[in-house]
C-alpha cells in the first residue's frame, strides 16, 4: 500500500513538471495571411491577440476562431511531443491503472 502512496506521489509530482513544462511553450495560430494573430501558452491559456487596423470588422470574430483553432491544433502536436519527451504516461501502466 505504501508503495502505491508513494507512486501517487510521484505521479503527481511528474504532473506538475509537465505543466510547468508545457506553461513555458507559446504557440502562435494566424489568418488573413497574419494579419489576426493569436498566441497561446502550452495550458492553453489565451495570452494575446494581434488585429491589424485593415482587417474589415465583421470579419475580426471569424478570424479569431480560426486562428485560435490553428495555434490549438499546433499546440496538440507539440504537447504531444514533449510529453512523449518527458516519458508519457508509462507511470500510470506501472501502477497497473
Amino acid at each position: 500500500m505504501f508503495n502505491k502512496l508513494k507512486q501517487i506521489k510521484d505521479l503527481r509530482s511528474q504532473a506538475k513538471t509537465m505543466q510547468s513544462a508545457l506553461a513555458e511553450i507559446v504557440i502562435v495560430g494566424q489568418t488573413m495571411e497574419g494579419k489576426v494573430m493569436v498566441t497561446i501558452d502550452g495550458n492553453q491559456k489565451l495570452q494575446g491577440i494581434k488585429i491589424d487596423d485593415d482587417v474589415p470588422r465583421e470579419k475580426i470574430a471569424d478570424a479569431i476562431k480560426e486562428a485560435f483553432d490553428g495555434a490549438q491544433k499546433k499546440m496538440q502536436k507539440e504537447m504531444a511531443a514533449k510529453m512523449k519527451d518527458m516519458g508519457g504516461l508509462d507511470m500510470l501502466k506501472n501502477m497497473g491503472m
